[in-house]
């Protein structure tokens, strides 16, 4: 484990919601969408169900993908930023199947504070633990998909949106091949 348990779970959130936006395609047009994705991802606590919360979070799924990109500076400037506009109080909690792990907003809070202080607050441990590099875009020449590697020996280079990873050892095996 390269994280704590919380944070890895707050990390592979993060990337699935930039990723509903990967390669050209909306995955949170709607706010069942939004209902969908959220379910999937097990987020609580209070929501509006209307255009302007699917709009907010839409706006932070595109602040959240510049981080994957940002050097070390940028993107602790970019996550204390989103801790300060959500007023950000770190306190531990235990709730439905979680152990001890942090919050630092409370359940009323609007979901896009909710979901911003939650990806800051993994970002951070990202820092601290100088492993900006696990932050990663798919290698894959056709994919802008992001990709988390939590892998132990720092291997892993394509996302987990489609066949990329298969698309690209297909490819090598047919230029070798082709080759001999």
């Amino acid at each position: 484990m390269v994280f704590a348990p919380d944070t890895e779970v707050a990390l592979r959130s993060v990337v699935n919601l930039i990723n509903t936006a990967a390669n050209g395609e909306e995955h949170l047009a709607t706010v069942r969408d939004l209902d969908d994705f959220l379910e999937a991802e097990g987020f609580t606590g209070s929501r509006t169900r209307d255009g302007a919360e699917l709009a907010s979070v839409r706006r932070l799924r595109g602040e959240l993908a510049e981080l994957w990109q940002a050097g070390e500076s940028a993107a602790a400037e970019t996550v204390n930023r989103l801790l300060r506009e959500a007023r950000a109080l770190p306190q531990l909690v235990k709730h439905d199947p979680w152990d001890w792990h942090l919050h630092a907003t409370t359940p009323e809070a609007p979901l896009a504070d909710r979901m911003s202080t939650e990806a800051a607050m993994a970002i951070v441990d990202v820092i601290r633990s100088k492993e900006m590099d696990r932050l990663l875009v798919c290698a894959a020449d056709d994919c802008d998909a992001v990709v988390l590697d939590l892998s132990r020996n720092r291997s892993k280079r394509y996302c987990d949106t489609g066949n990329c990873a298969n698309r690209a050892h297909v490819a090598a095996y047919r230029a070798r091949k082709a080759a001999s």
